[in-house]
């Protein structure tokens, strides 16, 4: 997906964040912010002027990749364990796949948010149009019960106001995002059967009683989930890349999906 730089505004100048603009363009507390630093899962800020550090557009998708994970209910440990797996230097458009193709296992659950919390989710003012194109994306809809309020999916939200600087149609971005989730959910299915038959059949078959055979899948699936995220990330990027670099005619050129 080629658009301006992911840690510029609309002007092409580099963006920054302090702690609490960080926070609160992600939707979380400054205290997670600081735990989830203290863990080693974001990278430490910039010192600008008077050493106070200054976070990027990077920082900004760590964090929406870990709550989703979050939201998916992997554990902490887990969410590290993912973490710290990642290829060092990743862009914000990268870590923003990751997130996307997390995302795609679940739906999320619905936030209520007025126009201005939106716009302080979003860090920025959102237009009319702006409005209509999240909610076509799938990131909001009006609430029926309460005028001027809307039903948020806060994942989708960042990935939405990420998008709504990429000149591309919105009908080319649901289209793109129908084949995404087509094909995930049937990476998905396949996996799940593949699991079913080939690990949880062995357990299943010992004639276990149904709390046993519901911790043990547990225990197997935990540790597999995240591996199994990583390698869906890894192939589609890969796969991606190659295309588009069909696309150029092969050319050397930095390709940015």
């Amino acid at each position: 997906m080629v658009g301006r730089d992911a840690g510029a505004d609309a002007d092409g100048e580099r963006r920054t964040f302090t702690v609490d603009e960080l926070a609160a363009r992600a939707g979380v507390s400054v205290r997670t912010v600081r735990f989830y630093s203290t863990r080693g899962l974001l990278p430490p800020p910039e010192l600008g002027p008077r050493r106070v550090g200054r976070y990027g557009f990077a920082h900004v998708s760590r964090l929406a990749l870990i709550e989703e994970l979050q939201r998916q209910g992997m554990t902490l440990a887990a969410i590290e364990r993912y973490v710290a797996g990642l290829p060092a230097g990743l862009s914000a458009h990268d870590l923003a796949i990751h997130r996307a193709l997390v995302a795609s296992w679940a739906p999320g659950k619905a936030e209520r948010a007025t126009r201005g919390e939106l716009e302080r989710r979003a860090g920025r003012t959102l237009s009319d149009d702006d409005i209509e194109r999240l909610t076509a994306m799938g990131a909001l809809t009006g609430a029926s019960d309460a005028p001027g309020e809307f039903l948020v999916d806060a994942g989708l939200l960042r990935l939405g106001v990420e998008l709504l600087d990429v000149p591309i149609a919105t009908e080319t971005i649901l289209a793109a995002r129908a084949v995404l989730l087509e094909h995930t959910t049937a990476a998905a299915h396949e996996l799940t059967r593949l699991f079913r038959d080939e690990v949880w059949e062995p357990y299943r078959e010992r004639g276990e009683d149904t709390d046993d055979r519901a911790a043990a899948l547990r225990s197997l699936s935990e540790p597999l989930r995240p591996l199994v995220i990583q390698a869906l990330v890894t192939a589609f990027q890969r796969s991606l890349t190659a295309e588009l670099r069909d696309l150029a005619g092969g050319t050397d050129a930095p390709l940015a999906p």
